[in-house]
């Protein structure tokens, strides 16, 4: 029986994960859930699976999360606090660990479990885009298990040969082909997107996701993260990523060899194929997605992105490019340009002006250390706020 803590519980990742998890209940025994704000899914998950751990990060919604089990935890201990998510990645009865917590926010839990030398399934992108190199050097002194759920990097991962090291290529690997759905505004023209609401930048054509990661697809700033991702888990250079947008979502990626053979996972849309693989890893196990009919799919079109029209795409090239603290800065900025174009504080194109006038001023340098990472986070965020202005600034216009 395998101990597992789904770290982002109420998100659509971890919620896929528990879906996958229930259907292997003499494999699996779920011993820990978390979340970073969700008081409410939290309470539901806990009174369905009764685990023996639960956390929130955020200490007020912990205070909520008390009220709404009304003394009622069924056995579930309770932590709450920035370090609640590192404490759970560290239990000894914990042998696998889901980071699926979106952004910064699931960086010291992620190096928790990786230096613990536990089955890291990583959901969590951004802790590889700030702190790569502290991830893989974790992963390699303590003989973890890096196992990618992104559907593309996990894609990659199973085109790959068996024994592959995390950060190093495989012999003859030539190049990946990244493949990304374009998002909801594909087909928009560019003189349109400064109308274009959250809702709308939310609504993807082909996944179920939360609302920041729907944001990062539409801007395509997901794939310039996924890029940096790539290099870092493969051992990639940025030139020997190729991104295609692929409109129906079925090819998850590509790996072309030297000898000139291309390798290609497809599948359904649903994130619970990558986290299955990752969980049975290496063995197979069911997931509950429905099987691929390529002859009702028809056709697989492909099609260079756009970097004119989504900057944000081009920046996080650059930074990929530019390496060091640069992806922090690059992350940092994006998040919280991010939250303003949801609070309809920013518009969509001022996204990417407000991310590319942080990185201009950024400093840049070498990751010497977790410190680093924290400080250059810090920095840009504050820079991203005092360039998109004060909460009370109105939503129209194209700010920044």
């Amino acid at each position: 029986m395998i101990g597992v803590a789904v770290l982002g519980s109420t998100g659509s990742v971890g919620e896929s994960t528990l879906d996958v998890l229930a259907r292997h209940p003499q494999r699996f025994r779920l011993v820990a859930i978390a979340a970073n704000t969700n008081a409410a899914k939290l309470a539901r998950q806990i009174r369905t699976w009764r685990p023996a751990y639960a956390a929130l990060a955020d200490e007020h919604a912990a205070g909520e999360l008390h009220a709404l089990l009304d003394g009622a935890a069924h056995g579930t201990r309770i932590l709450a606090g920035p370090g609640a998510l590192e404490e759970l990645a560290l239990l000894p009865e914990v042998q696998c660990v889901m980071a699926a917590i979106v952004g910064a926010a699931g960086l010291r839990s992620t190096l928790a479990a990786a230096r613990a030398g536990k089955r890291l399934l990583l959901a969590n992108k951004e802790s590889l885009v700030m702190a790569g190199p502290l991830l893989i050097a974790a992963v390699k002194a303590s003989g973890a298990t890096l196992l990618p759920i992104d559907s593309e990097h996990n894609a990659i991962f199973q085109c790959l040969p068996p024994g592959v090291v995390s950060g190093v290529a495989p012999p003859g690997l030539r190049r990946v082909l990244l493949t990304a759905s374009g998002g909801p505004f594909r087909d928009t023209p560019v003189e349109a997107l400064a109308a274009v609401t959250p809702e709308a930048a939310c609504a993807h054509p082909n996944w179920v996701m939360g609302r920041k990661i729907s944001v990062d697809s539409a801007t395509l700033m997901n794939k310039g993260l996924e890029l940096i991702e790539a290099c870092l888990l493969f051992g990639l250079t940025p030139a020997q990523v190729q991104i295609l947008v692929h409109p129906q979502s079925i090819v998850h990626s590509l790996v072309e060899y030297a000898d000139g053979s291309v390798l290609a996972q497809l599948g359904a849309p649903d994130m619970r194929t990558p986290i299955a693989h990752a969980l049975g890893w290496p063995e197979r196990i069911d997931s509950g997605v429905e099987f691929l009919d390529l002859l009702k799919a028809g056709r697989l079109d492909f099609r260079p992105p756009d970097t004119d029209k989504f900057r944000c795409l081009a920046l996080a090239q650059a930074a990929a490019l530019a390496g060091g603290l640069s992806p922090v800065v690059l992350n940092a900025a994006n998040e919280v340009a991010v939250q303003a174009f949801l609070e309809r504080r920013l518009n969509f194109p001022a996204i990417a002006a407000v991310i590319e006038a942080v990185m201009e001023r950024a400093s840049g340098g070498a990751i010497g250390g977790l410190e680093d990472v924290l400080a250059a986070d810090a920095d840009s965020r504050m820079r991203a706020r005092e360039r998109i202005g004060p909460v009370t600034a109105p939503a129209r216009g194209a700010h920044a």
